[in-house]
């Protein structure tokens, strides 16, 4: 009588497979993820910087004598909130008002934005431009 099933030997066969062939999609997956991050911080940072054009062309409009908003507030947004930076671990949304460059530290989080020029940037001092 013949036993039917698989032996020790093919059963790790199919293991080290399906071992060698999560090793290769892993780092995708791991890759992906940062990109998506930093899509949707790109997405909040263009939704934070067209409320700002539009304050600025309401306001202009109206003749105000300082048409940039002086800070980035709720109000400014459909859904009242302004919107939360992904790329961090502590993703906040918090504002740091400025000029010039971000002087926030590596790894800081958030938006920096100076009321001066109506600029908006991830706050991070290792940030270039988007």
């Amino acid at each position: 009588m013949k036993k039917k099933g698989f032996t020790l030997i093919e059963l790790v066969m199919v293991i080290v497979i399906l071992g060698i062939l999560a090793a290769m999609v892993l780092p995708r997956f791991i890759d992906l993820q940062a990109k998506a991050k930093e899509s949707a911080t790109r997405g909040s940072l263009g939704a934070i910087r067209a409320a700002i054009a539009v304050t600025y062309a309401s306001r202009a409009a109206y003749g105000e004598s300082t048409p940039v908003p002086s800070s980035i507030e709720a109000t400014m947004f459909q859904d009242g909130q302004i919107p939360v930076e992904q790329m961090h671990a502590s993703a906040t949304n918090e504002v740091v008002l400025g000029t010039g460059n971000p002087t926030g530290a590596p790894g800081t989080g958030g938006w920096f934005y100076d009321s001066v020029s109506g600029k908006v940037w991830l706050n991070d001092s290792t940030y270039s431009t988007w």
